[in-house]
């Protein structure tokens, strides 16, 4: 391995310029301005993984495209199947951004970009890891393919039917995801799970128009507040979910996953001050680090009603609604829970009141076997790349696919992020740790080499 990590370490700057040139691609993929900016980023997806010597193909869906790569010439050796996304998060509020958001920009070792940690950077680097074993030996020691989408930012709705319609094409022994982040700065960690999501919308009614407050108030329902009752009642004081059914299928932590939690490195003090609140709040009986990724949660995204305009206007309103989001854990079913969701909701509307309910998408959550050879080989790569053994722990986050590719394709999933804990994901000032960026690089080449041991 010393000649390929003597590669990666001449190959720092190209490393660097190319995935500056991705992320000057504006591939935002909810907004149909961008359509033609995605596209171009699927294109120059390919064309980085031809250069690296990965055959490529553009695939059309009826979203946007998805890139596939295969090298296949290890014969009787594992098969990796490398996942990524190759679309991102709008920008907004530009505003709020220290540097425009598609040009890339050094600060104190941070490259700050949107999708420089979701997922650009975190995608680029096994194929810089491929191209360096292909360029210092001429092949792989294991046979790989990469599966990179457009969509993962607006719930990956056209590639399930694509896993589904390419069994054989992407039959491999493992899949490795590289798009969740390190415990803490300096701590490198493999994720074992991943919570689901069920996503709705609340639409509550009451007359067939705005009304004059003073003329009707008191004679009709008023949405907004019969919306507001509702919410106050999917969660008691201790931040446990009512909804009849919720935990009849939920996982439970065993005590060995709580004995690991508790050695994380976490300061729950530090943790509330930054977020500026005065005290931490969940359900009771489990710890933040607990609540935040091993557990269900309930939350409201958002809310809309009335006049909200500047300056006054009398309204008793027509409409509210209300956004809301429930993350799952194994073995929870999104299906399942948007219908108790549903279920429950309904039963609480009065009389002079209507509710319409909306499930706008879901994902399955994944809890990966930790005892799995790639996972362990991905454990050794990460300690020889970062020089410290990593710790495992689970993601509060999302990421659906996971639970399609153990559902269509029987494939366990490995999750070696790069990113860091503050990157701000989603958010202005999105960043990478460059020493993650090239670290990553070396212990994605490693891996490689350790998994087909």
């Amino acid at each position: 391995m010393r000649e390929i990590l003597s590669q990666l370490e001449n190959d720092r700057q190209r490393h660097f310029d190319e995935l500056c040139d991705l992320l000057r691609i504006p591939s935002v993929s909810t907004d149909p301005k961008h359509k033609g900016e995605v596209q171009r980023c699927a294109q120059a997806v390919a064309a980085r993984l031809e250069r690296a010597g990965i055959r490529s193909e553009i695939h059309p869906t009826e979203g946007h495209p998805v890139v596939y790569g295969e090298w296949l010439e290890a014969q009787g050796k594992p098969t990796v199947l490398v996942y990524g996304h190759y679309d991102v998060q709008p920008p907004d509020p530009v505003e709020l951004w220290t540097s425009p958001p598609f040009e890339p920009t050094v600060r104190a070792g941070q490259l700050y970009a949107r999708g420089a940690a979701d997922d650009k950077g975190q995608f680029f680097i096994h194929i810089a890891a491929a191209e360096a074993h292909l360029k210092t030996r001429g092949r792989l020691p294991l046979n790989l393919k990469f599966l990179l989408e457009g969509e993962e930012e607006i719930g990956s709705a056209h590639l399930e039917p694509f896993v589904q319609a390419h069994q054989k094409k992407l039959a491999a022994d493992v899949v490795m995801v590289s798009d969740t982040p390190f415990f803490a700065r300096g701590l490198p960690t493999i994720c074992t799970g991943l919570r689901g999501l069920a996503y709705l919308e609340l639409h509550m009614t009451g007359a067939d128009r705005d009304l004059h407050s003073g003329t009707y108030g008191g004679a009709v329902r008023n949405p907004a507040e019969e919306l507001a009752r509702l919410i106050a009642q999917l969660k008691d004081d201790q931040g446990r979910i009512l909804i009849p059914g919720f935990y009849d299928d939920v996982r439970p932590l065993s005590p060995r996953e709580r004995e690991e939690y508790a050695r994380l490195p976490f300061d729950e003090a530090a943790y509330a001050a930054d977020l500026g609140v005065e005290a931490l709040h969940g359900e009771n009986g489990y710890t933040t680090l607990e609540r935040t990724s091993a557990r269900p949660t309930l939350e409201v995204n958002g809310l809309l009603s009335g006049w909200t305009g500047e300056g006054s206007k009398t309204v008793l309103p027509s409409r509210a609604m209300a956004k809301i989001s429930m993350r799952l854990v194994a073995d929870q079913d999104p299906a399942q829970i948007a219908k108790l969701f549903t279920e429950h909701v309904s039963s609480l509307v009065p009389r002079g009141a209507r509710l319409e309910v909306l499930n706008l998408h879901g994902g399955r959550p994944f809890l990966a076997d930790s005892g799995h050879p790639a996972v362990q080989a991905a454990a050794r790569a990460l300690e020889q790349a970062f020089g410290k053994r990593p710790v495992f722990s689970r993601e509060g986050g999302t990421i659906p696919i996971a639970a399609s590719f153990r559902q269509h394709l029987g494939l366990n999933s490995i999750f070696m992020g790069i990113g860091v804990p503050d990157e701000n994901l989603h958010a202005p000032d999105e960043h990478l740790d460059l020493e993650n960026f090239y670290g990553g690089i070396r212990a994605a080449a490693l891996f490689l080499q350790e998994y087909a041991g």
